[in-house]
């Protein structure tokens, strides 16, 4: 019996595909060959000899040792999409409170609680303290056309927006999802100097630091408003505070409050409820358990973040899943190792990416003799043998 261990407060309803397979699901479990996890981090954590796979119930890997993973033959998967729906609601909100000055009104009106008939005439006194510009006819660009940035382009072109979308990585597959009212970006100059909205929907990496800073807020329309969803560090607080301080910038929604934006003028500050739904939250959990059982059982990778993909259609043949670094003759020497032993290769599927992340091969076999899984095992640069039968 697999054993799947649950950091967090996991969704068990979700779970139903997992627990039909009679997979032992809990936050106790031992030896775990398979962890679903939302925020809790796992950098300091000791991985058992027996774990196969990390499942994010979300997009974002920071909290996960995705390169300590993949050194070990542990693949790490996210669940891209999952939470599109919900994300792309709050950012449409974001749009209307960074544009009509609602909360402050709300918060004012509660200030005058308690004073009878008086209310109805105060509230005409003061409504104009709180006007805002409607997003009909307005121009927003969405930063990322993943999952999430295609609903958002796609919702704010029918509410009757101009859209701008910038995906320097655009994916034929959400490319077919972007409506012809949504305008390329060939840089993100265009997004700068034509938006009156940006929101910014890309991973966080090395090269994503701090991409909303001094520099790239002065190319901007004065008076934009910026909208940060996705992840933290990739607005730089202090270039922030600074632009809301001379009006560059009108407004900042940020779903990550912290010392130095919580309470600024300018900024609001959500807290951290992109993908806190219901219905985001049951996405995840059930494409991270399609992920687990595809993998465990079928050797198949579905969104992994430290590997490449790699799905072969399942015979009743013996399956030899290798993972290995990617260098010369190495295809070559997994299926020599498989021919000494008198084995036929019914079916295969290999899988590579440049730079560190390994590769991946899986092989159907006509039969699974004694001593295999130790030869191919003993390859030089193999990282992880596993044979599902």
């Amino acid at each position: 019996m697999y054993k799947v261990k649950l950091f967090n407060n996991i969704n068990l309803s979700a779970l139903e595909e997992l627990r039909n397979e009679k997979y032992e699901i809990s936050a106790d479990v031992d030896n775990p060959h398979a962890i679903i996890v939302r925020s809790a981090k796992l950098h300091e954590m000791e991985f058992n000899p027996e774990l196969l796979c990390i499942a994010r119930a979300g997009a974002g890997v920071n909290n996960i040792p995705i390169d300590r993973c993949a050194d070990n033959g542990i693949i790490v998967f996210n669940t891209p999409g999952a939470n599109a729906e919900s994300v792309k609601e709050i950012v449409l909100c974001a749009m209307i409170v960074s544009s009509r000055d609602i909360i402050t009104g709300i918060e004012w009106t509660k200030t005058i609680a308690g004073r009878g008939d008086e209310i109805p005439a105060l509230v005409e006194k003061q409504k104009a303290k709180y006007v805002g510009p409607e997003i009909f006819g307005k121009t927003l660009g969405v930063i990322g056309l993943g999952a999430v940035g295609a609903k958002i382009s796609q919702a704010a072109s029918a509410l009757g927006m101009k859209v701008y979308g910038y995906d320097p990585y655009l994916s034929v597959e959400a490319a077919w999802k972007l409506s012809s009212n949504i305008s390329q970006a060939c840089d993100l100059d265009v997004i700068y100097k034509h938006c009156d909205y940006i929101t910014v929907h890309v991973p966080y990496m090395k090269s994503t630091h701090h991409m909303i800073n001094k520099d790239s807020i002065a190319k901007m329309k004065p008076g934009v408003r910026i909208i940060n969803i996705a992840r933290a560090e990739l607005v730089c607080d202090d270039d922030m505070l600074e632009a809301l301080a001379v009006g560059q910038v009108s407004r900042y929604v940020t779903d990550f409050p912290d010392a130095k934006v919580t309470g600024a003028p300018g900024v609001i500050a959500i807290p951290h409820l992109g993908a806190s739904t219901p219905e985001s939250e049951e996405n995840c959990v059930k494409m991270a358990a399609t992920e687990i059982k595809e993998y465990v059982k079928n050797g198949n990778i579905l969104n992994s973040v430290n590997m490449p993909n790699a799905c072969l259609p399942r015979s009743s043949a013996p399956r030899i899943c290798v993972i290995h670094d990617n260098v010369p003759d190495m295809i070559a020497k997994i299926t020599t190792a498989v021919s000494s032993f008198g084995v036929n290769i019914e079916n295969s599927i290999y899988a590579s990416t440049k730079g560190r992340i390994p590769s991946y091969m899986m092989l159907d076999i006509s039969s699974l003799p004694d001593g295999l899984e130790d030869t191919i095992r003993k390859i030089s640069g193999v990282t992880r043998v596993r044979a599902i039968v």
